[in-house]
């Protein structure tokens, strides 16, 4: 199903970055997602806010990117939280219950709103 997968940066300031996620992440796409989010995070933006509103598909190997990144930004002692997300993966993030490992926002706004409540994970 490879459509071309964009992570475009929308903010990126200290700790804090938001990144919208455009197309669809399978198993060609998903190791771009990947390693584009895991360079945001060593380049110092530990948080990262994802926007998914404009992922049109995702499958297990773009489940697989987000735990990745996940793992990544926990590592660097940030966090990784969604916005935004189309239901279909949404569905598949509550099956899998990854829905409670990932924190899922209803917009970027409310991701950015809950950040600036609790910008320290740890």
């Amino acid at each position: 199903m490879t459509d071309a997968l964009n992570l475009t940066l929308q903010h990126a300031s200290g700790p804090l970055a938001v990144a919208t996620v455009t197309g669809a992440i399978d198993l060609h796409t998903a190791p771009t997602l990947r390693c584009e989010a895991l360079q945001l995070i060593s380049r110092g933006h530990r948080n990262l806010i994802l926007d998914m509103s404009r992922t049109g598909f995702c499958d297990s190997s773009g489940l697989n990117a987000l735990i990745g990144i996940w793992h990544g930004a926990q590592g660097a002692g940030g966090s990784l939280a969604l916005a935004a997300v189309p239901y279909p993966l949404m569905r598949m993030l509550t099956l899998t219950g990854l829905d409670d490992l990932l924190p899922v926002h209803p917009t970027t706004a409310d991701a950015l709103a809950a950040y600036a409540e609790h910008p320290d994970p740890t």
